[in-house]
């Protein structure tokens, strides 16, 4: 069996998953959707790809299986809701929401048209997230006690661009400070993932840089804060503390710097990675090519961490073999939920907090 596939945004990310889906063997057909023409047509013709759509209304009217959403934050929840809607089966890049209501409508869309849901969370695939799970799975942490994982990413590295070119011709000085802990998941991802629980209470800070021209109040977001640190309990009893900073002098980096257990421990900074027990610690060399993958797929596994391929390849056959991803739509609320209660008890001076949370997914 294969499948259909259509790509919604082709604009600065949407590209870098158009050859992994066209060299996926499991799938027969691929489609370009994007509001601009002359983008639209610019990537049809660098990857000879023959069939387009001008907009997600149109693709949705076509019999294609799925479509990869690949467009501005907060279109994700409205854009795959219709795609659902419409009998299409739906991944998006992340964050998959951008309020708790959003996360509600998103699970609740999945429950009532029956199709299936994939978060693109490029920290599920990275490899040190692949070892630690793998730890996780024989035992070898014990009692998960805590961790520690971060998304520093500087403003000077990037964003800026990335801002203006999400909004385009809307872009001003009002578009500016995003919220840090409304995009959380290169970080949470860590955790829940390699210890199987979810966030229950939070206490968070936020920072304040002096004289910021960028995070103001007088913006849509209304957000002061370039850097947020949220302390998370979890549901297996352990604490993780989360970092999003985007005022940091330090490379730009997407990591569970430190997870600790009773009998073992992860940590990993740019020197290099270690894994310790009580007796002592070595030098862990990571796996790129951590499951097997599709040849022409894992001949060029992309960025991220080589996730790229890995998150193609993952809701290509969750689709094709009708069986639940691993970043399902219950998942992918888990990493995307805590961020947003953290920003409102940083607005509150540091107020613990609920998270809520959607349950486990069906059996």
């Amino acid at each position: 069996m294969s499948i259909s596939v259509g790509i919604v945004g082709v604009g600065m990310f949407g590209p870098a998953f158009i050859q992994p889906f066209k060299d996926h063997p499991d799938v027969h057909r691929l489609a370009l959707c994007d509001l601009n023409a002359d983008r639209l047509a610019d990537r049809a013709k660098r990857f000879e790809i023959g069939e387009t759509y001008a907009s997600l209304d149109e693709i949705c009217k076509t019999d294609i299986d799925a479509l990869a959403i690949i467009t501005q934050p907060w279109l994700h929840v409205r854009q795959c809701v219709q795609a659902m809607e419409a009998g299409k089966h739906a991944y998006s890049a992340v964050p998959a929401a951008q309020s708790l209501d959003e996360c509600d409508k998103l699970v609740r869309t999945v429950e009532k048209t029956g199709m299936i849901y994939m978060n693109g969370e490029t920290s599920y695939f990275r490899p040190e997230a692949v070892f630690c799970r793998q730890k996780a799975k024989e035992g070898a942490f014990g009692e998960f006690v805590f961790c520690q994982a971060e998304y520093f990413h500087d403003l000077s590295h990037g964003l800026y661009d990335v801002a203006k070119n999400r909004w385009g011709k809307k872009w001003g000085r009002d578009k500016t400070g995003g919220i840090p802990m409304h995009y959380p998941t290169h970080s949470t991802a860590f955790p829940i993932s390699v210890m199987k629980a979810h966030m229950t209470e939070v206490s968070a800070q936020g920072f304040v840089y002096p004289n910021d021209d960028w995070y103001r109040e007088d913006t849509i977001y209304k957000n002061v804060f370039s850097n947020e640190v949220a302390l998370f309990k979890m549901s297996n009893g352990a604490t993780v503390r989360i970092c999003e900073f985007r005022r940091i002098g330090y490379p730009g980096c997407e990591r569970a710097s430190g997870i600790y257990g009773t009998e073992a421990s992860f940590e990993q900074n740019p020197a290099g990675t270690v894994w310790a027990t009580k007796s002592g610690w070595e030098k862990v060399e990571l796996e790129r090519h951590h499951e097997p993958l599709p040849e022409a797929l894992a001949a060029n596994l992309g960025g991220h961490g080589g996730s790229h391929a890995y998150l193609a390849h993952e809701f290509v056959d969750s689709v094709n073999r009708q069986r639940l991803p691993r970043i399902n739509v219950w998942e992918a609320v888990r990493y995307c939920a805590p961020g947003f209660v953290a920003h409102q008890s940083a607005l509150r001076g540091g107020e613990l907090l609920k998270v809520p949370d959607w349950g486990d997914p069906p059996k």
